[in-house]
């Protein structure tokens, strides 16, 4: 019998010891934040139906990892994401509970493929679904829980950057209309690219480009842009959404980024960790469709914590509290000192070694001892 080469596929990867600990770690803290906001934990199944991860979407259907049930007979796939999860859930087994509905979740998510700044293709998603509104109150809630939540997982320091994800749409159907097309504005802004506004005939899109940066200035420079008061209400939401968390993150805004806000609706937020190229985190309102016409508004966040753990998040020296129980050792002591907080490894032999087994302390005959 030829035996397997131990190879895992392209982008999946296994987690020793150490890191699996520190995952557990992170995810404990950041849940435990939420839960204490009253966001009760779901957790889906990793694979449902094509049709209830986004199979019938063009854009969804490109990161379902698909398969054939052998029972049903009828096409799986591996969840690229868990919010749409959790509106499934909201809308049909929790449909008849009290609203606003606030729930969260953590699991693993697979892609289909990956990405130049995220390479894996398995990753850990951790997040809070406010489901039933999504007001200035419910946005400001979801942003303090999320800050609540990356500063008890030990996250920080951490930039948000606030955006309108609508913005293009509600003016190019108001005060600036143009000739061209409102994917290809989009583009031009998202790109930051001044030549092609001025080659689309949106010359009056020009300032929006500067509308980006520190919080206060751009906030300041996107009320000066908006002469017919349009998005007024939108600067006035966005300054109440992100008070709360002043003094406790970096904020900047930029209006017309879109990347990675493919259902958000009128306002969205990225976190960012210095060193990372890519956010951890993002955010925002959005709707869930309910039945054939209605939908139900929400707000939530995800965050994306493993390159940070990775780099140590969650670690502790495992030798600390780690002891080396020799042949012929009490039971009874050995349990308690479980009880208390201690990992206890057992020899099995003679040969078994305190420091080989990475323990910091020998279990002696009048307690531990320090290796």
């Amino acid at each position: 019998m030829t035996k397997a080469p131990a190879l895992l596929p392209e982008g999946l990867r296994d987690r020793l010891p150490a890191q699996a600990e520190a995952a557990s770690r992170v995810i404990r803290a950041l849940v435990d934040a939420m839960r204490a906001h009253g966001y009760g934990r779901v957790s889906p199944p990793l694979a449902e139906f094509r049709e209830t991860l986004g199979g019938d979407d063009d854009r969804t259907a490109r990161d379902l990892l698909r398969f054939t049930d052998p029972v049903s007979q009828r096409t799986l796939a591996l969840r690229p994401d868990i919010t749409r999860q959790v509106g499934r859930i909201a809308t049909s087994l929790l449909k008849s509970a009290p609203r606003p509905l606030r729930l969260c979740y953590a699991g693993q998510i697979v892609k289909l493929r990956a990405s130049q700044l995220r390479p894996a293709r398995e990753m850990l998603q951790v997040g809070a679904e406010l489901i039933g509104s999504d007001s200035v109150a419910a946005a400001r809630e979801i942003v303090t829980v999320a800050i609540d939540a990356l500063e008890a997982a030990g996250i920080g320091p951490v930039t948000i950057d606030f955006t309108l994800p609508d913005v293009v749409d509600l003016l190019a159907s108001g005060p600036l209309p143009v000739a061209a097309s409102v994917e290809s504005l989009r583009d031009a802004l998202d790109a930051k690219d001044a030549g092609a506004l001025v080659r689309l005939g949106a010359e009056a899109w020009l300032p929006l480009l500067r509308a980006a940066g520190p919080f206060d200035q751009a906030l300041a420079d996107l009320r000066a842009f908006d002469t017919t008061g349009v998005l007024a209400a939108r600067i006035d939401a966005l300054e109440a959404i992100a008070a709360p968390a002043r003094g406790r993150a970096s904020l900047t805004l930029d209006p017309t980024e879109r990347h990675g806000f493919a259902y958000q609706s009128w306002f969205g937020f990225q976190i960012f960790v210095p060193g990372q190229g890519d956010a951890i985190g993002r955010g925002g309102g959005y709707a869930i469709p309910v039945g054939e016409t209605e939908e139900e508004p929400a707000v939530g966040f995800s965050l994306y914590p493993d390159p940070l753990i990775d780099e140590g998040l969650g670690s502790e020296n495992g030798a600390e509290r780690r002891i080396f129980l020799p042949l012929g050792h009490d039971p009874a002591i050995a349990a308690s000192l479980r009880a208390d907080g201690w990992q206890t490894v057992a020899a099995l032999s003679d040969g078994d070694d305190a420091k080989r087994l990475v323990c910091g302390f020998v279990l002696g005959p009048d307690g531990p001892i320090e290796v």
